[in-house]
Formats: C-alpha cells, sequence, structure tokens
C-alpha cells in the first residue's frame, strides 16, 4: 500500500492546474489526474495481485473529493480481501451493456418479428394485416413494456375485451402474440413458457372461438343460378369481368387469377400450373383448363411490356377489388371468393365426384399427414373431367324439376 500524501482541502484541489498527478492525501494512492487539455479525473494507484495498477474513480469535479475518498476506500477494502475493484467494476460494466441489449418493448419485438418474416408472406396485405392488429388492440396495452415482462395478465387484457365481439380477429391477434413472444425467446430477450399459447394454457381461461361466434362464411351465388350469372357476366366488358369469368370456371382464388401469367399456362395441354409461392398452401398446384376456359384464354389480347393474363389498365396487377366490382355491378348478393363454395355445392350436389377430388381442385388439404403422405398424385385427370363438367353447367340453365348428375361413375 502507498505512503499517504498530505490531505488537500477543496479549495486547494479547485487550484490545481498542472498536468499529472496531484496525490491528494486522506487515502493511500489516491490522486487528481490533471489533462493536458485541462480535463481532471480521479485516479486511485494500488498495488493489486502483485502488480501496480491505476483505477479510474471518475471525473472532477461531477465527483467530489469526499466522494473520491470515498470509492477510494472501498476500493481499498476489496483489494484488502483479495479481489480486483478494476475487473469488478469491468464486469459490472459490462453485465448492464448486456442487460441494456436485452432491454426490447414487446412493440420492438413485434416490428423485428414482421421485418424478419414478411418477405417470406404471400403478399403485402398480409404484413399489414398483422400490424394492422397489433397497432389495435396489443400496443396501446402491452407495446411499451419489455418484452420479458410480458406475462399471462397482459395478455388477457388485450385479448378478453374482444374475444367475444372480434372472435375471428382475437383468434388472430393471439397468434400473432405467440408468435412474437417465441420469437423474443429465440433472440433471448425472454425467457419461460409462452403465455400466449392457445394449448393447454389460454383454452383453459377462454371460450373456443367456434363456441363464441358463428364462422363468417362468404357470400355466395346458389349454384343454380349461376348459368344465368354467367350468361350476364361473358357481356359485361372489362378485364375484371375476364378475370372473375376466368376464376369461375377455373375455380381458383382471386389472388391466385390476379397474379397469374402467361408463363404459367400451357394451352396445348390445357393446363394452368401455379407456383407454390402464390398458393395459399405454398405448393405448386395444376389447374386443369376446359374447353371453355381456354378459350376465353384465346381470345384474350396479350399486353406488351407485362406477362400478367389481366393486367390493370394502368400497369401491375389488379386490385383485391375489382373484381368484388364486377359482382356489386351485377347487383348480386355474392362476393368472388364465394363463388369458390357455389363450385363446391355443385360438386356435392349434383355430381357423383369423390369429395377428395373437388376438394383437390379448390386446392384445399386432404386428409391428415399419414393419408397425404400415401397420396402421391393429384387427381388431376379426375379433376379435368370435373372441372370440364363445371364449364358446360355454367354455360346453361340449371336443369327444371329433376336432378341430373354430370359426374362420371368412372370417377369414382
Amino acid at each position: 500500500m502507498g505512503n499517504k500524501a498530505k490531505e488537500l482541502a477543496p479549495i486547494t484541489i479547485s487550484r490545481l492546474k498542472s498536468p499529472g498527478l496531484h496525490f491528494v492525501g486522506g487515502v493511500a494512492g489516491l490522486a487528481l489526474q490533471v489533462l493536458p487539455s485541462g480535463g481532471r479525473t480521479w485516479i486511485l494507484r494500488a498495488t493489486i495481485g502483485g502488480k501496480r495498477r491505476d483505477m479510474g474513480l471518475g471525473g472532477y469535479p461531477d465527483v467530489t473529493l469526499s466522494g473520491a475518498r470515498e470509492a477510494a476506500r472501498s476500493a481499498r477494502l476489496l483489494i484488502k480481501a483479495g479481489k480486483d475493484p478494476i475487473a469488478e467494476a469491468r464486469a459490472a460494466a459490462s453485465a448492464l451493456r448486456a442487460s441494456l441489449a436485452k432491454d426490447v418493448t414487446f412493440e420492438q419485438a413485434a416490428r423485428s418479428y414482421i421485418a424478419a418474416h414478411e418477405s417470406g408472406w404471400r403478399n403485402a396485405k398480409h404484413a399489414q394485416q398483422w400490424r394492422n392488429t397489433l397497432a389495435s388492440y396489443a400496443y396501446p396495452k402491452i407495446g411499451g413494456l419489455m418484452v420479458r415482462d410480458v406475462e399471462l395478465v397482459h395478455i388477457l387484457a388485450v385479448l378478453e375485451p374482444i374475444w367475444t365481439e372480434k372472435t375471428e380477429t382475437a383468434t388472430r391477434l393471439r397468434g400473432r402474440i405467440e408468435q412474437v413472444l417465441d420469437w423474443a425467446t429465440a433472440r433471448g430477450y425472454r425467457d419461460g413458457l409462452n403465455p400466449a399459447r392457445w394449448r393447454g394454457h389460454l383454452d383453459k381461461l377462454l371460450a373456443r372461438p367456434s363456441k363464441v361466434a358463428d364462422v363468417e362464411h362468404h357470400a355466395a351465388l346458389p349454384f343454380t343460378e349461376i348459368g344465368d350469372f354467367m350468361r350476364q357476366l361473358r357481356d359485361a366488358k372489362g378485364t375484371g369481368a375476364r378475370a372473375l369469368e376466368f376464376a369461375i370456371l377455373t375455380a381458383a382464388r382471386s389472388g391466385e387469377v390476379r397474379g397469374a401469367t402467361w408463363t404459367e399456362i400451357d394451352l396445348k395441354a390445357a393446363v394452368w400450373t401455379i407456383p407454390g409461392n402464390r398458393m395459399k398452401m405454398g405448393r405448386e398446384h395444376r389447374v386443369p383448363l376446359s374447353p371453355t376456359a381456354a378459350a376465353l384464354l384465346n381470345a384474350l389480347p396479350r399486353t406488351a411490356g407485362t406477362d400478367l393474363i389481366f393486367p390493370a389498365p394502368r400497369g401491375g396487377a389488379l386490385s383485391d377489388m375489382t373484381l368484388s366490382a364486377v359482382v356489386r355491378r351485377m347487383k348480386v348478393a355474392a362476393v368472388p371468393h364465394g363463388f369458390r363454395s357455389t363450385f363446391r355445392d355443385w360438386a356435392s350436389e349434383r355430381t357423383n365426384y369423390p369429395r377428395d377430388v373437388a376438394e383437390m381442385a379448390l386446392a384445399h388439404a386432404i386428409g391428415d399427414r399419414v393419408e397425404a403422405a400415401y397420396r402421391r398424385g393429384d387427381l388431376f385427370e379426375k379433376r379435368r373431367r370435373l372441372m370440364a363438367d363445371w364449364a358446360i353447367f355454367c354455360g346453361r340453365p340449371a336443369p327444371k324439376g329433376g336432378v341430373v348428375s354430370l359426374g362420371r361413375k368412372s370417377a369414382s
């Protein structure tokens, strides 16, 4: 331990101007270091583990003389106990930096999750739905909480007010919160079980969605009216009308039709191959084109500068409202997606085609994973006959009186 210097008074300390170390007394090794720039800082010179070390105690005058002496005494006690105050100070600073790095709010975590995943989502609308539901319902209540502190009570505060009134929104929101918290756990921002998980947890606290809200089905046209509707639709002008007609003939989703390109079409083979990145299930889907659907495509002009089959007048793909506007103008109580239900009802009630053929025509998942593992085909030829019969049905009025079955016995 170094010798104690004469104790200097605060007024004397304030007058020290010459660069170098000025030992101030009171605690062995305590000095005020005056820098060439004029800055001043407290230094404790001590022997730690057999080596002389200089330990910074803070700047002057922010740290007063009495404060510096108190800090120096504490450091001396640690050294006497066989500890290294410099190493402990560095460890504490490192721990603080690590802790601050984990200071991520739920809103920050959610925004980071969306940024990391939206490039893999189907479209920009999906990402916007994420942003909208979280901003409307989650951020006002838990957005400012550190993500590590989000617990069950906070999840319930978000979900319970809308669980029975906006059940579909609430269930989607719960799933999104769960994914954000899982992401935060994987990034090391939180620990423990996910308080937003459903099975074995929230399902014990909230009513099952199917029990508190009816499933909202898309408004659909009765299949008995499709013939008259299609005659009117064929008289309608515009790309939107042709896109809707093609969607009905192929039982495809609006987004699949609006994004369809000529590259995806093989008119010679009468096949439309939709790549997996444009499908809801993420898998490539082959659509057999009936003679009617193929004739529709053959009659369409090719637009220069784009490969889209149904381009918008000002370029790019048609908006998701274009097909809806066509239906509204025709004064029909239906929506474009509802025509898939029209097709499905027709297949069930007016044909003998097996259920799986109709479901696969709609690009729905068939059975469980075990069944899917054994079913390697896509029932394409059976679907070709089904879609041809559907096109014929769409081209004529519904039969009066008896029921006519279009499905062939061989389709079973």
